[in-house]
């Protein structure tokens, strides 16, 4: 019997790149924010690991994070079972949505239960740590988290009334075709760590006024200088009257939040004429 799980790509809200690390690492602030576009993994049983993926482009040796949280997962739990793991790959490559992450997550969820594991969730948290930054949050019960250190570190983060923060906006998604490595990425920043604004407050206020003109991801202006198709992304979406616009992660997509879902419509549509993959939904 085959198990399956969504693997959902999130969107970032301000991310800082605050220091170069020791490790080779960089200390950063940002805030993670699931969204409704997804891939779909499975499992079945099988007598070693093996991975297939609907994309034939994508790597399915030891390098690809499903294959490397399954491994870690069998490692810890001293599994000497296998696993078919099947990859039904919708999200883009390279694009700061964070969708290899999302798969790992998904992989270490399905594992532990068809291996019938009594893993709780430091203990899985601490694997998906070591698999990749940003993989924990994909663990993570909240739709959004706010995330220190390199990406692993998480805190809730609520509204003035302590609810859980979530986005009130439809977000349409434009993303060029450029894929971008995220070594490549933190080469073009210059970290900085002075005089930054409070990250979670300004995300948690939802004022999307303070938002256009304080909510800043490090990577956006350097990868658009250098990319024009993120550039034009930006500028389709401000067109199109979206009430914030920015870079996701370290990648490529470019995302608007818009309070009105008519005109986010007419945003995606134009972005399709113009040649972007898109995606439109909510969080």
């Amino acid at each position: 019997m085959s198990l399956s799980r969504p693997a959902p790509a999130k969107i970032n809200l301000g991310l800082h790149v605050l220091r170069k690390r020791s490790d080779g690492y960089h200390d950063v602030e940002t805030v993670y924010h699931r969204i409704g576009w997804q891939d779909t993994v499975s499992v079945e049983a099988a007598d070693g690991l093996s991975m297939t993926c609907s994309d034939p482009d994508l790597p399915t040796g030891d390098d690809n994070l499903c294959l490397q949280a399954a491994r870690r997962l069998a490692a810890a739990f001293d599994v000497d079972r296998g696993a078919a793991i099947h990859l039904e790959k919708t999200l883009p490559v390279g694009a700061g949505l964070g969708g290899g992450s999302s798969d790992a997550a998904a992989t270490l969820r399905l594992l532990t239960e068809r291996w019938g594991l009594e893993a709780d969730d430091d203990t899985l948290m601490n694997l998906a740590a070591q698999i990749g930054s940003d993989v924990p949050f994909f663990l993570w019960d909240e739709p959004a988290a706010y995330a220190t250190g390199r990406g692993e570190a998480l805190e809730s983060i609520c509204t003035a009334d302590g609810t859980p923060f979530r986005l009130d906006a439809t977000i349409v998604l434009a993303v060029p075709p450029v894929g971008m490595a995220t070594p490549e990425a933190y080469a073009m920043v210059v970290p900085d760590d002075v005089d930054r604004p409070a990250l979670k407050p300004l995300v948690a206020s939802g004022d999307l006024g303070r938002w256009r003109s304080e909510l800043v991801n490090d990577f956006t202006e350097p990868i658009a200088d250098r990319y024009p198709a993120v550039d034009a992304a930006r500028n389709v979406l401000h067109q199109q009257g979206a009430d914030y616009v920015s870079l996701s992660g370290s990648g490529s997509a470019v995302y608007g939040l818009f309070t009105s879902p008519r005109q986010a419509q007419a945003a995606r549509q134009t972005a399709d004429r113009e040649g972007y993959r898109t995606w439109l939904g909510t969080a």
